[in-house]
């Protein structure tokens, strides 16, 4: 008779990557604003405080910025600043809206 077989189980599988504090995403946008700043300043003298001042005022204002926010927090406010104005769950009853709208105007201009 063999004994129980044992594997090891880490119990950090939920825990979010950070990188220096930042999440990924965080980090994505703070390298291509250096990546930008740094192919418009390459041949300045004041270089480094062209790429690096701003970079790192940004990246400071993102810690200031999420501090007490949720995971993944500029990703979604991001996504729901360029999305279209209207939600709703299905797309008969923004029909319905439109609808209705219309009624209630052809309404009010039919009993002028």
């Amino acid at each position: 008779m063999e004994g129980i077989k044992i594997s090891k189980v880490y119990k950090c599988l939920e825990k979010k990557t950070l990188i220096f504090g930042f999440e990924i995403f965080d980090v994505f946008l703070i390298c291509i604003l250096l990546s930008v700043l740094n192919l418009l300043f390459a041949s300045s003298d004041w270089k480094f405080f062209y790429t690096w001042v701003p970079v790192m005022s940004v990246a400071f204002g993102l810690r200031a910025f999420k501090k007490g926010k949720p995971d993944n927090y500029l990703q979604h406010y991001l996504r729901f600043q360029f999305a279209p104005g209207i939600y709703s769950a299905f797309t008969k009853a923004k029909d319905l809206r439109i609808r209705d709208r219309k009624l209630s105007l052809l309404r009010r201009f039919n009993s002028l």
